[in-house]
């Protein structure tokens, strides 16, 4: 018997990450820590998100902007190093991983007072994002053809459904998720293979490719 639930049509979108100044510089680890307390939770998005959107031709050292910073500008590989792992995606919200960046600081603050003030070779500059969407004009009403298409999807298209999309739902989860969830019980199995890509470590095209192999492997099963 079919199954008669049906989410609706899916509709495909792309978007490009906006960067803006916000005029905030700081010098020290002092500076970055009082700073990281009153910036605006577009900043941090950026910080943590953006880089994926930029184009490179080698692979990033840092998967976030504070831990380079510290590493480059203020020459202290410990707490790169400790900022460097923080995965933005185990945090409930933006709130909660600027808690955690802080309490990082903190911590090195009171290892030594020095570091504290030692000025940086450059500045570190606090930029905000802001996201603008595109329609693909592009529509799927099933998941098979929600396969055929992620091939072909860009990564920008990827970033926005599968990445940004997590600050858009209260309760978590990202678009492909939400919709599937929508056919009731059929592609559960999927869902759960979904629930376990992490996507921050890696790059886009990386993370297109394993949503291929696991949309794929799953539908063929």
């Amino acid at each position: 018997m079919p199954n008669s639930h049906h989410p609706g049509t899916f509709m495909l979108k792309d978007c490009a990450l906006i960067a803006i100044a916000t005029g905030k510089k700081v010098m020290t680890l002092k500076e970055l820590g009082d700073g990281l307390l009153s910036i605006t939770p577009a900043s941090i998005y950026y910080h943590f998100w953006g880089g994926l959107l930029q184009p490179r031709f080698e692979e990033r050292e840092y998967n976030n902007d504070f831990a380079a910073w510290v590493r480059h500008g203020l020459h202290d590989g410990v707490l790169a190093e400790r900022l460097a792992v923080v995965d933005p995606t185990e945090f409930t919200d933006l709130e909660a991983l600027r808690q955690e960046l802080a309490e990082l600081i903190e911590e090195r603050l009171e290892e030594s007072e020095f570091v504290g003030w030692v000025r940086g070779t450059q500045q570190f500059e606090f930029i905000r994002s802001q996201i603008v969407v595109f329609d693909t004009h592009q529509r799927v009403e099933r998941p098979e053809e929600l396969a055929e298409w992620m091939p072909h999807l860009s990564t920008s298209s990827i970033f926005y459904h599968f990445i940004d999309a997590r600050r858009r739902f209260p309760a978590g989860g990202e678009d492909f998720s939400i919709w599937l969830q929508g056919f009731g019980e059929d592609y559960q199995g999927l869902l759960e293979e979904l629930a376990a890509i992490d996507p921050y470590f890696g790059s886009l095209a990386e993370l297109r490719h394993q949503l291929v192999l696991t949309f794929k492997s799953y539908l063929e099963k």
